[in-house]
């Protein structure tokens, strides 16, 4: 299985674990800048070079190694499960994406016509009614994950928990896991804790969210997304997740964590 999500400096100075809508953007060309004193022209998902990817063939014996024998400081970046879900559905399912299109050509006609979702029209920037489209897509989401139907769970959507494993699972091991609520004591830390070739200073960066300005603007506060049952399907797709993370299930608007991240816990519940 190997490393999957896994990118690393080129220098090796750090090695990171990317978890899908938790600053990943920022992260990596904060990585990329680190090396090369400048940041990618473009999105950095897209960067073919000057950074080792698991999903470049070249990258995979150089992360393998690193990773297996600790060489490098190793970190990732969580969310609360709330607001995630909830960026998710506005950018993916509601927003137009880069190349022009709807995200996995399909899918939204399928949500559509299945789960009676809206999207805001062809071009995602109508009214509609968010709450109740935003449930519906919820429903989807708990069957993607549950009884992966009427599709596999997408990255996007799917448990933080189950990204940050596999770098667990295959004999890796986390020097700091921190929350996107707290982005920059969190990656602070990281930089005080490698020597990269480029300093950052973190107060003058830009932050790279690339799913901005994809889809509608949300129009209402976060918790009122969420009645009974819509927490109750959240903390069934969720539970280790808040658990681990300890982010507070009982309060939608309490997008901060209410507990410090035990890395001990973390490396013996997802490495099992």
């Amino acid at each position: 299985m190997g490393f999957p999500g896994t990118w690393m400096t080129e220098s090796e100075s750090v090695v990171y674990r990317v978890v899908p809508k938790c600053a990943c953007s920022t992260i990596g060309q904060i990585m990329y800048y680190s090396d090369h004193g400048a940041f990618f022209e473009g999105d950095i998902h897209d960067a073919k070079g000057g950074m080792h990817k698991w999903a470049l063939d070249e990258s995979q014996p150089l992360i393998s190694s690193n990773v297996t024998a600790h060489k490098s400081y190793a970190f990732t970046c969580v969310r609360n499960s709330y607001t995630r879900i909830l960026s998710s559905f506005f950018d993916k399912i509601c927003g137009i994406q880069r190349n022009g299109n709807r995200y996995r050509d399909k899918l939204v006609s399928t949500l559509v016509q299945k789960y009676g979702i809206e999207v805001g029209g062809e071009d995602g920037k109508q009214e509609f009614d968010q709450i109740a489209s935003f449930r519906r897509f919820l429903l989807f989401a708990r069957d993607t994950i549950r009884w992966r139907r009427p599709m596999d769970p997408d990255i996007h959507w799917s448990a933080m928990s189950g990204h940050v494993s596999t770098f667990v699972v295959n004999d890796g091991r986390y020097d700091k896991i921190f929350w996107t609520e707290t982005f920059n004591d969190g990656m602070q830390d990281v930089l005080d804790s490698i020597k990269a070739p480029n300093k950052i200073d973190l107060k003058t960066i830009p932050r790279f969210n690339e799913s901005e300005g994809h889809g509608p603007k949300r129009a209402h506060p976060v918790e009122d997304y969420f009645d009974d049952l819509s927490m109750h399907l959240v903390y069934e797709i969720y539970k280790r997740d808040f658990d681990l993370f300890k982010y507070d299930f009982k309060d939608p608007s309490n997008k901060m964590p209410i507990g410090e991240i035990d890395l001990d816990e973390v490396h013996a519940k997802l490495g099992d």
